[in-house]
């Protein structure tokens, strides 16, 4: 992620044709229409019709969110932030991070844009449909969720001044883009930077 300084004005282009340009933009709004209605369907037919007793969806439910925190802590931090050498591939990670970086405050790229975010979704929903069945169907609405918990918050960190008790969220995310971009990768929670010891301390501050 190569780039002079951080901007906390303006925004990228990335494309110089204005459809690719716009689809890489979205609002919080957009995201929630499209996957809160998937939540609720897949949780309605895993009990109407696969029979999945409520007990056991709110287990797998709350598996899938909390395997989004680690899946969120993993892309942040081995993927996002990946150490590459080719001019191709470091366009690429400035693209889908650097960018964010380089303008953090860019409220339009906060979420991950509709068409590429419902094609990774639907690879996610195979992957653990072929590994886990129909049990699928109460597992990744969790994710999901867990998903837009963290969009949601991370829109809000950099859209908005912290709440009191929601202020080390905010710390964490912010040392992470202005003191120490190889610490602090967890946005949603900060459960991951504790157990693999990258959480930015207030005296390194």
């Amino acid at each position: 992620m190569e780039f002079n300084k951080i901007k906390n004005k303006g925004q990228a282009r990335l494309f110089k044709n204005d459809y690719l340009e716009m689809v890489t933009k979205t609002h919080p709004v957009v995201i929630y229409s499209i996957y809160f209605p998937i939540i609720a369907f897949l949780l309605y037919y895993a009990h109407a019709y696969k029979n999945i007793i409520y007990s056991k969806e709110i287990f797998l439910f709350i598996t899938g969110v909390f395997c989004w925190t680690l899946f969120e802590y993993i892309l942040h931090r081995w993927i996002f932030h990946m150490v590459v050498e080719s001019t191709r591939a470091k366009k690429i990670i400035y693209a889908i991070h650097g960018v964010h970086h380089e303008f953090p405050r860019d409220k339009e790229r906060l979420f991950m844009p509709p068409v590429p975010s419902i094609i990774i979704a639907f690879a996610f929903f195979s992957f653990w449909y072929f590994t886990m069945g129909w049990n699928v169907l109460a597992f990744f609405p969790g994710f999901v969720f867990g998903y837009l918990i963290y969009g949601s918050m991370h829109f809000a960190i950099h859209a908005f001044t912290p709440p009191v008790f929601l202020k080390a969220l905010w710390r964490n995310h912010h040392l992470h883009h202005y003191k120490f971009p190889s610490k602090g990768f967890g946005v949603s929670s900060v459960l991951w930077d504790l157990v693999f010891r990258t959480i930015p301390h207030k005296d390194e501050a």
